[in-house]
């Protein structure tokens, strides 16, 4: 794989097996800012390791993900963690939310995590919660409200931090057509706007055409649609 210099997050030549079972088989990825990336395929296709491998959750057994030109094998997990809080931001299927926090609290956790200060950890929760079209639950926790609105608020939670990476994980898959059809177009008018890259694992095409390429992800190895990989 060739990626340009401008490229944000990279990845050659992944392999991950678990027990006997390959996972990925020479996996190669290449995102750049702002730039929204659909990654498909069947169930056991290898397309949720390899997102865990690009936000340096579970390391690759070989190959490499560079970000900004960094290995991400090469630092710490201390490191890797502090990278996870500050310059990536998560959706997953679920939320995923604190259920003893209320949705500003929840929202609010990631700058917490990082140092801000309460009070503004909270303003500025409570901004994206305005922007998202959901400030009237803002007092709510997780299981007083729909699955829509908790998605949103999950969105929220990713955003707040003015990510550089955001990892979405079937972001709609527990939600009807309607909301998240919702949830797609909060999302990426979102991330477009603040220039943060999304890498959208799904298996709806549905929700794949909201992206600006698909990567198609079978036997663990990966396909740009587009040629970029």
């Amino acid at each position: 794989m060739t990626a340009s210099t401008s490229a944000l997050l990279t990845a050659s030549g992944l392999h991950k097996t678990y027990g006997s079972t390959p996972a990925l088989a020479g996996a190669d990825f290449v995102i750049h800012p702002g730039e929204v990336v659909a990654v498909m395929g069947p169930s056991g296709s290898g397309k949720s390791t390899l997102l865990h491998c690009l936000a340096g959750i579970v390391p690759p057994d070989s190959g490499t993900v560079h970000y900004r030109g960094k290995e991400l094998s090469a630092l710490s997990d201390a490191r890797r963690s502090a990278l996870r809080r500050a310059d990536f931001g998560f959706v997953f299927q679920f939320g995923q939310l604190v259920p003893e926090l209320t949705c500003t609290e929840n929202v609010a956790l990631p700058l917490r995590l990082v140092g801000v200060g309460r009070k503004e950890a909270e303003s500025r929760a409570t901004r994206w919660l305005e922007r998202l079209e959901i400030d009237d639950v803002r007092h709510h926790r997780p299981g007083q409200m729909s699955g829509g609105q908790g998605q949103r608020v999950a969105i929220a939670r990713a955003l707040v931090g003015a990510p550089s990476v955001i990892f979405a994980d079937e972001p709609t898959g527990a939600l009807d057509s309607l909301n998240g059809e919702r949830v797609m177009g909060l999302l990426t008018d979102a991330a477009r706007e603040t220039r943060a890259a999304v890498v959208l694992v799904t298996h709806e095409s549905r929700v794949a055409a909201y992206s600006d390429r698909e990567v198609i992800v079978r036997d663990g190895r990966a396909r740009d649609m587009a040629g970029a990989v």
